[in-house]
């Protein structure tokens, strides 16, 4: 099952650079990003395959489905391991790879962690006595999984992720955290005016997207030296939420009277609604919060006008899903040179003046 790595890393920067650079995307089933630009967030996304085309008035077109093409996964089994489908984006993800992987024939024996780091390792290493023909791990934390996914490889098992980079995978599928760090980074910059205070809650560092994203933010603000983190940074956790985030935000409120809070950060957006909530009942409006995964519950408030909830980004969950299933199939089905080390999807901005389009885009 041998990859070819000086392809992979090639293509993988290839499609990096053409996000960086505002260029198309190529991938299948991605949503064509035009026009995005700082102040100037997506409008409409539509699925395009993977020579996409504009249509009227510079629409993207939606065409080929990703499976199309892919060999058959008849005979096949795959396992998966998800950290959690506590959130959204996990749970779409999870739900939508045991689909396709179907669709192309394969049996799916999965699994999920229910956000525990102990169990999502003793679920990998479970998977490896099966003996399945791939194990697909959807997030985890770096220090305790990795130990885990070095048996997967010792095993002779193809390992693929979602958002989580492993030396051991040969491929992971993954918004670019870079591009989605820096921008929701420079926009709350912009939107303080470069200068004040802000909160950030910074739990999971060993979460590959939220490391990412954290340090984007931190090296965004090394340009904006007005603006302070204020310390000891918020700790987000994942049972409870909600709860905890909103008495976490609520402390600090009672503490900080106005003009000391100027913004709320968070690498996901779980936290933030339950901040949103602390903001908003305590009549705070000159508090901006700002996240990233488009949760449902962050949209509803994103398109609330007296919500202080001011800005998301739409990972493309099933399309992440379908990708991880068409090249699981592909390197199975003696095709591995068409399989990247990374596979990018290009992630969507959203803040209040198009939460309500976006949300008609991608049906989310």
């Amino acid at each position: 099952m041998e990859n070819t790595k000086s392809h992979s890393a090639s293509s993988g920067r290839a499609l990096r650079g053409a996000i960086l650079k505002g260029a198309s995307l190529a991938a299948a089933l991605t949503l064509m990003v035009t026009g995005c630009s700082l102040k100037e967030p997506v409008a409409t996304a539509a699925p395009v395959a993977s020579q996409p085309g504009t249509g009227a008035a510079g629409a993207p077109v939606a065409e080929a489905d990703p499976l199309a093409g892919v060999p058959s996964l008849e005979g096949k089994t795959v396992g998966i391991a998800a950290k959690d489908i506590v959130h959204d984006y996990s749970r779409v993800i999870y739900e939508e790879l045991q689909s396709r992987i179907e669709e192309l024939g394969g049996t799916v024996i999965a699994t999920q962690a229910e956000a525990k780091d102990d169990k999502h390792v003793s679920n990998v290493e479970n998977l490896v006595t099966q003996q399945p023909d791939a194990i697909i791990v959807i997030l985890g934390d770096a220090q305790t999984l990795s130990p885990a996914l070095k048996k997967v490889d010792e095993a002779g098992i193809a390992l693929f992720t979602i958002d989580f980079q492993s030396e051991y995978s040969s491929n992971n599928v993954t918004g670019d955290n870079w591009w989605v760090g820096s921008t929701v980074a420079r926009t709350l910059a912009e939107d303080i005016g470069g200068k004040g205070k802000i909160l950030a809650f910074n739990g999971f560092p060993g979460v590959a997207p939220c490391r990412i994203r954290y340090s984007e933010l931190k090296v965004v603000l090394e340009d904006y030296p007005g603006i302070e983190i204020l310390k000891p940074e918020l700790q987000d956790k994942y049972e409870g939420t909600i709860e905890d985030a909103k008495k976490q935000v609520q402390d600090q409120l009672r503490r900080l009277p106005a003009g000391e809070i100027d913004a709320i950060w968070s690498c996901w957006d779980i936290p933030l609604i339950g901040a949103a909530q602390a903001v908003d009942s305590a009549g705070r409006d000159e508090i901006k919060l700002y996240g990233v995964d488009a949760e449902p519950g962050a949209l509803d408030l994103i398109a609330d006008p007296e919500s202080s909830y001011t800005v998301t980004v739409a990972q493309q969950t099933k399309a992440m899903a379908a990708k991880s299933a068409a090249n699981v199939a592909l390197l199975l089905g003696d095709r591995a040179d068409e399989v990247p080390n990374t596979s990018y999807l290009a992630p969507v901005f959203i803040d209040k003046s198009n939460v309500n389009q976006v949300r008609l885009d991608l049906g989310i």
